[in-house]
């Protein structure tokens, strides 16, 4: 075995050659959607930046974090508690119920800033001690005390819906369905297929759902902007029923943004394959929506996914450690439009052909703080 370290390492073996994408390779490329389905943008401030987030402010307090909103939520309630707690006080200030114990009160045992807090927590928290009460002598307290009733019934209205809507978040569920780190190509039917798998980890059953699938380029210009490109990508059964792990094949074909696109080809492909499956949850009924990405080093040529289903006595069984794993199958090593124009082999005579993939099993694994090189194999 001989190893050279330079922008492209090859070691050689007798079965495998694998090749690297060095460092200043990828670290050109920046991902145009993260694998947990996020995407590195952000905006720069541009004149009235809050004026969007102020108009949908319920949208805007449902995606901020739990720990703002429960802050939120209690300085909400605590400031309210202090500024009808101040009314009350001045009401009694001015109706001399401080200075005069023997006056006739507006409220009942409130001589102080301390009892018209505590009479104003106890009224919007509808505690009723029965120590504070209102009386008949003043009317703008007993004002006072209705506004307050309103106000902390669409107070807690909101609370109670900002934090139903967070617990029903569709990107929680999203995060249930997931799919394959890694993609593979071989052959189905005697047609180069680009397939990947999709699962609920959850084990609900998804009985409606649809998948898409795009490739983004980008291209630097010359003054320093980026030009972003899309293509759609056909999928073979985009309607899924998720009862079971799904593979989702794209067949490369005439048409196909792949179709020319050979294993040596992908090592100096710029791409990135964005697919993403839409769905109701079974639960809620919310629109849920998953997705990930796949550049060329997720994309493994001559490699097949595990079986993972098996037929039970009164089950079928789904073995999820499988559901990254790979195995190596007899795959030209060639684009499919190059397949076409020499004509599609006899799956029986691939394994005689030199120009095929061939292996023993291996497990899509990928590194969250992968910062070195990037691994794609092929067999000769």
């Amino acid at each position: 075995m001989s190893t050279e370290r330079s922008e492209q390492v090859i070691i050689d073996t007798n079965f495998t050659t694998i090749h690297t994408l060095g460092r200043k390779n990828e670290g050109r490329r920046l991902r145009y959607m993260q694998k947990d389905g996020r995407f590195p943008v952000v905006f720069q401030t541009a004149p009235g930046y809050w004026t969007p987030y102020l108009m949908d402010i319920f949208t805007t307090l449902v995606e901020i974090r739990w720990r703002v909103t429960l802050l939120g939520f209690s300085l909400s309630y605590i400031l309210s508690w202090l500024f009808f707690g101040l009314c009350y006080w001045l009401i009694a200030k001015v109706h001399g119920d401080i200075d005069d114990v023997s006056n006739s009160p507006c409220v009942e045992n409130v001589r102080g800033f301390t009892g018209a807090f505590m009479f104003s927590m106890e009224t919007q928290a509808t505690i009723g001690y029965g120590f504070r009460g209102m009386t008949e002598n003043c009317m703008v307290a007993i004002i006072l005390v209705t506004v307050q009733d309103v106000f902390s019934c669409l107070l807690d209205t909101i609370v109670i819906g900002i934090v139903v809507a967070k617990m029903a978040s569709a990107r929680k569920r999203a995060q249930t369905v997931g799919f394959s780190s890694c993609a593979v190509v071989n052959l189905r039917d005697g047609v180069l297929c680009l397939s990947w798998r999709l699962g609920d980890f959850r084990g609900n059953h998804i009985l409606g759902g649809v998948v898409k699938a795009m490739l983004v380029r980008y291209m630097k210009q010359p003054g320093g902007s980026v030009v972003m490109s899309y293509q759609d990508v056909h999928i073979q059964d985009q309607d899924i029923v998720l009862a079971t792990p799904a593979t989702i094949v794209h067949k490369l074909e005439p048409g196909s943004p792949l179709y020319s696109m050979g294993p040596d080809d992908l090592l100096g492909e710029d791409f990135e394959l964005v697919v993403s499956f839409t769905y109701n949850g079974d639960s809620t009924g919310i629109l849920h929506q998953s997705r990930t990405s796949y550049t060329p080093a997720d994309i493994r040529w001559g490699q097949r996914f595990q079986d993972m289903l098996k037929l039970g006595k009164k089950h079928y069984k789904v073995d999820y450690a499988l559901f990254n794993v790979t195995t190596w199958v007899p795959v030209p090593l060639l684009s499919a439009e190059e397949l076409d124009r020499r004509g599609c082999p006899v799956e029986g005579s691939l394994s005689r052909s030199p120009l095929v993939a061939l292996g023993k099993r291996n497990t899509c694994r990928r590194n969250p703080h992968n910062t070195g090189d990037v691994m794609q194999q092929t067999c000769l």
